[in-house]
């Protein structure tokens, strides 16, 4: 294994996670192709009857009104049905259909943030072609191929889908070693930018599936990231895997007093809640 494929099988270990501002990483599992398949029969069958209602109620009242008039109508209503509706609601529910209200899920970005509605709208004008032109056999093949089910329309927004009720899993941090503890509890630490933090805790979870030259490169790296932002530098020729979870976790140690510190002042000057 090579020194760029370790680096990218680390980047790659993100892809499904969300981040917390201490680099924990939370499991965001997408949902499965099964789960996928019934919400979007609930949806489709939902258009459907709504579909076929507003085809009556057209075909009742557009008896006497000319040909252009009433096709008019009728590609409004489609449009209606078809984009307008399912945007709309996908849009102000924050990424869930009826169908997806049933079985508990939600569209989410690919960096697990709400969608918007450019994101809806992409969706639901691929979805025109994929689902309803192509009767959603586009829409599966996609989904059996891709690594998170995703379907055309959520390749071209930047979306995918995730279950909503799941237990979340808090991957271990690092714990402090013995012998830079008291190095770490007196250095002067300034807070590391998510992206290093997440970098370094990713390192340590994965260190022992790299190669010896990937790990004494990747860890290099990062050491020298960190260093910058800690004062004193650490014991000579300490280990830059120890050095590592030291920092992170001593800044855990740091950041959970700060938060107990917190929680006192307020409970102290705040009246408590009647």
């Amino acid at each position: 294994m090579t020194i760029a494929t370790d680096r990218r099988a680390l980047r790659g270990s993100e892809v499904d996670h969300a981040v917390t501002g201490e680099g924990v990483l939370i499991d965001s599992p997408a949902a499965s192709l099964g789960v996928l398949l019934v919400a979007g029969l609930i949806d489709v069958i939902l258009t459907m009857l709504v579909l076929l209602l507003l085809a009556i109620v057209l075909a009742t009242s557009l008896i006497r009104v000319n040909e252009a008039v009433g096709a008019s109508a009728v590609v409004i209503v489609i449009v209606l049905v078809y984009l307008v509706v399912p945007v709309t609601i996908e849009t102000l529910s924050r990424g869930r259909s009826v169908g997806k209200l049933v079985m508990k899920l939600r569209v989410v970005r690919d960096d697990g943030g709400p969608i918007v509605f450019r994101h809806a709208f992409v969706r639901g004008l691929i979805a025109l072609v994929e689902i309803h032109m192509f009767q959603g056999v586009p829409a599966v093949i996609a989904a059996m191929v891709s690594k998170r089910s995703k379907r055309l329309g959520d390749m071209a927004a930047g979306t995918y889908t995730v279950r909503e009720e799941t237990a979340m899993r808090l991957q271990y941090p690092p714990h402090m070693p013995p012998a830079l503890q008291p190095w770490a509890a007196g250095a002067d630490i300034a807070p590391l930018p998510d992206g290093l933090a997440l970098a370094i805790r990713q390192f340590l979870l994965r260190s022992e599936q790299l190669s010896p030259s990937a790990r004494m490169a990747v860890g290099s790296d990062l050491l020298h990231r960190t260093l910058a932002l800690v004062s004193p530098p650490p014991p000579a020729h300490a280990p830059p895997d120890s050095v590592l979870a030291a920092v992170l976790a001593e800044r855990r140690r740091r950041d959970a007093e700060r938060l107990q510190r917190d929680a006192v002042t307020r409970a102290r000057l705040l009246p408590p809640s009647v």
